[in-house]
């Protein structure tokens, strides 16, 4: 009975101790000469353990809700798994400082182009980097933008030996409506004959690919839609030429992806950004940007390759990278330049 009772009354004097160094702790922080007592990290800490040995702390707690502490321990459980799981090796290896640079540089100056853009012209420069690399630094300085339209195929596999024809407009800076045909090749992409005019027939169309396809480059197939600027002498021409005519369904541009695709990349990469006088200088614009779209731009139809075929240049020792200004700077070339 005697052992009973010296266990209950240090059992006592313990919560009591317990107790008041609990009530000494919080008045020390109202002592504190501020308006609102500030709760410390060390008071935080005091709290947080005390929780966890003493069953009876909620009674005793004033300057703060229980939640709170109860905030404060899981924040700490955060923090310390936070420390506890950093990265403390290298994963994968980090791509150099000037060549991320570089990819920022060229998506800065060029703001039209996309990720497989950049990586098609960084190829081209000799430099050794993955797609999706570019796509995640270009993330970090670019606005999100919604995706871009798709086009469904005529055909699994394209023809070969076939051209696609096609017309758009262009609103000139007086209103008027300029309308533009062009001739593309599948195989290449290259872009075979284009012509300006404002008032389009189906003989001037006929004669436009008299002039595209020479008697020894005729295609087995055009492909073309429905419209009826192609009547019976353009549709006349073409049978005495010995080509075979292929239509789309009616609405169907998708079956007239490749011409449609290249009409899409006129206006994305320099009509929009244009305002066009009048057919000359339609038709000089074009001109400059066909060079670039067969001489530099890469394309991802035909493996990041350019119609007329680019080089990798390697880099040489201590070169200089520079930037060939296309269509007055909307578009840029990169080459290596020695430094020697």
């Amino acid at each position: 009975m005697l052992i009973f009772v010296s266990i209950l009354l240090i059992s006592r004097k313990k919560n009591l101790l317990i107790e008041n160094l609990a009530l000494r702790q919080q008045l020390a922080i109202m002592k504190q000469h501020v308006k609102r007592p500030k709760i410390r990290i060390r008071d935080r800490i005091f709290w947080v353990f005390l929780s966890r040995v003493w069953k009876d702390w909620k009674n005793v707690l004033i300057v703060v809700k229980p939640e709170t502490v109860i905030r404060w321990h899981r924040k700490g459980f955060k923090l310390f798994w936070t420390f506890k799981s950093r990265k403390r090796s290298a994963g994968r290896p980090s791509i150099a400082p000037e060549i991320r640079k570089l990819i920022q540089d060229m998506a800065s100056a060029n703001p039209l182009w996309g990720a497989p853009r950049i990586h098609g012209e960084l190829t081209k420069l000799g430099i050794d980097v993955h797609e999706r690399t570019v796509s995640n630094i270009i993330k970090r300085i670019r606005p999100r933008k919604p995706p871009s339209q798709t086009w469904r195929t005529f055909l699994g596999n394209h023809m070969f030996n076939t051209f696609a024809i096609d017309f758009f407009v262009v609103p000139t800076a007086r209103f008027q409506v300029l309308y533009v045909l062009v001739i593309i090749w599948h195989e290449t992409r290259q872009v075979v004959h284009f012509n300006v005019t404002r008032h389009p027939t189906a003989m001037w169309t006929a004669q436009q690919i008299v002039e595209a396809c020479p008697w020894n480059t005729l295609p087995k197939y055009l492909l073309r839609d429905r419209d009826g600027i192609y009547g019976k002498c353009f549709q006349s021409r073409i049978k005495n030429m010995g080509i075979l005519e292929v239509k789309t369904a009616p609405r169907s541009p998708w079956q007239n992806a490749y011409v449609e695709r290249l009409i899409g990349s006129i206006r994305r990469d320099c009509l929009d950004h244009i305002i066009v006088l009048n057919e000359g200088h339609l038709k000089r614009i074009l001109t400059e940007y066909l060079e670039y779209y067969h001489q530099d731009r890469t394309h991802l139809g035909i493996g990041k390759e350019t119609p007329a075929g680019r080089s990798v240049l390697e880099k040489p020792e201590n070169g200089k990278l520079i930037a060939l200004p296309r269509l007055g700077g909307l578009h840029h070339r990169y080459e290596w330049e020695d430094a020697a």
